[in-house]
């Protein structure tokens, strides 16, 4: 078969589902009288009427409709084929490196990896864990998974997270010898479990919030740690109470093991941010996970907003 002959039983079927030389030859980006011409000819050369043409519309012969059975699916498996061969061709490759909190990195990040290299198997992730600020340029990652109010303003920024939640959580054991808390600053006479930043060295301060107030709590115990991992454990082991992240929390007071205090005053807020350098191109594989990340993220948010 001559490649203009190809071309012509193309039109054809663009033709048929159209039903309009106008509209046809608009999609195949030429002049409806050249169209027009090129259905002649293939009826020509077929000795055949394919199209029934009115002032109004263009239908299918009898002829015409046998043959575009064969032509529409014939023509689907070709696009079906070139679009996976475009998808082959634009494969993204390489590595990817990521700094990330360790909450970011659980909660977010490592939930979609699995879907994520199942559908890349040619990139890697590297993922290291830091719970301060990053220079992500000067130390060569890709990209940094923050909040959004510690992500700097001459970064690209994409939300990549639901609104997170604190908590503040005791065990029964500890609250079997002390009181509950009515109010955060009832925390004054209660053993709590620290959490110092690695980078500056200060202590966090507690955040609350009551009728759109914001205001800290500075409190103390016999603890300190710089990992919300090992103060999870501590609490659990009934060493004091913690303020940490309500989804690293939910499970275990569901199931008795935390008793959850304060609620009312604990704030929520915008989740994590992924950040990278403003490029003119983005790597592909950055963007590529960029693109699940934010998937990911408006279906949560999709469906926090529907709790």
């Amino acid at each position: 078969m001559k490649r203009d002959e190809l071309n012509d039983l193309a039109a054809f079927v663009v033709v048929a589902d159209e039903m309009s030389f106008t509209r046809a030859a608009a999609k195949l980006e030429m002049s409806p009288s050249a169209l027009s011409h090129a259905m002649k000819a293939l009826e020509d050369r077929l000795g055949l009427r394919l199209l029934a043409r009115t002032t109004r519309r263009v239908s299918t012969t009898e002829a015409g409709e046998r043959l575009l059975r064969t032509l529409r699916p014939a023509f689907e498996d070709i696009n079906a084929e070139l679009a996976a061969l475009y998808e082959l061709r634009d494969k993204p490759a390489g590595n990817v490196r990521i700094t990330t909190p360790r909450h970011a990195a659980t909660s977010v990040l490592c939930p979609m990896l699995p879907g994520f290299l199942g559908a890349y198997p040619d990139i890697g992730v590297e993922i290291t864990i830091n719970e301060g600020l990053t220079n992500i340029v000067e130390s060569r990652y890709d990209a940094g998974i923050r909040l959004g109010e510690k992500v700097a303003k001459d970064m690209i920024a994409v939300r990549i997270g639901p609104d997170l939640r604190t908590a503040v959580v005791g065990s029964p054991a500890y609250f079997a010898n002390h009181p509950i808390p009515n109010t955060p600053q009832d925390l004054a006479s209660h053993r709590c479990i620290n959490y110092r930043f690695a980078t500056s060295g200060r202590l966090y301060a507690w955040e609350f919030e009551k009728e759109g107030r914001s205001f800290q709590v500075r409190v103390d115990g016999s603890l300190i740690f710089n990992d919300g991992d090992l103060i999870l454990a501590a609490a659990l082991a009934g060493q004091g109470i913690a303020y940490l992240y309500e989804d690293q929390i939910a499970d275990l007071v569901a199931e008795g093991q935390l008793i959850r205090i304060l609620a009312q005053w604990c704030p929520t807020f915008p989740g994590y941010y992924l950040y990278h350098p403003n490029r003119r191109q983005t790597p592909p594989a950055l963007a590529a996970l960029i693109h699940v990340l934010r998937l990911k993220s408006a279906r949560e948010q999709t469906a926090q907003a529907g709790m």
